[in-house]
């Protein structure tokens, strides 16, 4: 069986609250990079924050991030493209990639949602919403010209499904020749009070599964909201791929770990399932990504 690749998502929108070691500044996301690269991670998922926390787009912060990591690390680098609320255009959503891309920083891969959908948050003890919620819009059209744009950067996509719809539409892009095979494609699962994707389950994963279109993708699991260890099992069994970190959950069932201590976590517990861990080299071959195109010479 195909080695299992370890994806780290770094912050996401996570607060310090519940796990003060989430990296926000561009000094704390590559010395955990780096530090998750040496626990077994392939690849790392990041997003740009200020010191505060807040989101941010400033190529600046991207490019610290970008040339720090690649200064110490052959791991593969996926960025998240810019805001997608208040109408955005694509090219303002990819403004801080096309910036790296022309210093030649561009990152490994970049993240296209294959789909539209629903952000809403419940308590389900008190039987309330959460927030007001929003709207990630991503139509076919805009997709399209993101995916052109990465092809023309040498940026490796990675598909996000939230949904079966949105696995088909990933298909599509494939059967089309606007993304590369094989693709690389996260499957969106969502326990907790998140109820974007599938449920954080086997029926969940496995309602998926059985729609894979066709075989030409390397699929990951991401469980936003929820602890990724029970799926385990299913994901090793299945030849799948793991997409996890303090972005989706604090993980509390190991204190408060940093997002290395999960990648050991995990690697031990798939190991201890008798699959191995792929390195970041050992990835880039699996997913087809270039060699070391962009990787700065330390």
């Amino acid at each position: 069986m195909n080695k299992l690749i370890i994806e780290v998502r770094m912050n996401e929108t996570a607060r310090k609250d519940a796990n003060p070691n989430v990296p926000w500044t561009p000094d704390e996301i590559v010395a955990d990079a780096v530090a998750c690269a040496e626990a077994g991670a392939a690849i790392v998922h990041f997003h740009g924050r200020n010191a505060d926390g807040s989101e941010t787009s400033d190529p600046e912060v991207y490019r610290q991030v970008v040339s720090g990591i690649r200064a110490k690390s052959d791991v593969l680098i996926h960025p998240t493209l810019g805001q997608f609320f208040g109408g955005a255009t694509p090219d303002q959503r990819m403004a801080h990639i096309k910036t790296l891309a022309e210093e030649g920083l561009a990152p490994d891969m970049a993240p296209l949602d294959t789909g539209s959908n629903n952000i809403d948050m419940f308590d389900w003890p008190a039987g309330e919403f959460i927030g007001q919620g929003a709207v990630y819009v991503n139509t076919g059209a805009n997709l399209r010209y993101m995916a052109g744009r990465m092809r023309e950067w040498g940026i490796r996509p990675q598909l996000c499904s939230w949904s079966i719809p949105n696995l088909r539409l990933a298909g599509a892009f494939l059967a089309a020749g606007l993304v590369p095979a094989p693709a690389f494609v996260t499957l969106v699962l969502s326990g907790g009070a998140g109820i974007m994707g599938h449920p954080a389950t086997e029926a969940g994963l496995r309602a998926y599964l059985d729609n894979m279109p066709g075989k030409a993708m390397q699929w990951s699991v991401l469980c936003g909201g929820q602890e990724v260890f029970d799926l385990l099992p299913m994901i090793v069994r299945e030849g799948g791929h793991v997409s996890a970190g303090l972005g989706d959950c604090p993980y509390a069932s190991l204190g408060q770990p940093t997002n290395a201590d999960i990648v050991r976590a995990i690697a031990r517990k798939v190991r201890d399932m008798g699959r191995e861990i792929a390195t970041p080299e050992e990835a880039r071959a699996m997913l087809g990504a270039e060699p070391t195109k962009h990787m700065a010479v330390a």
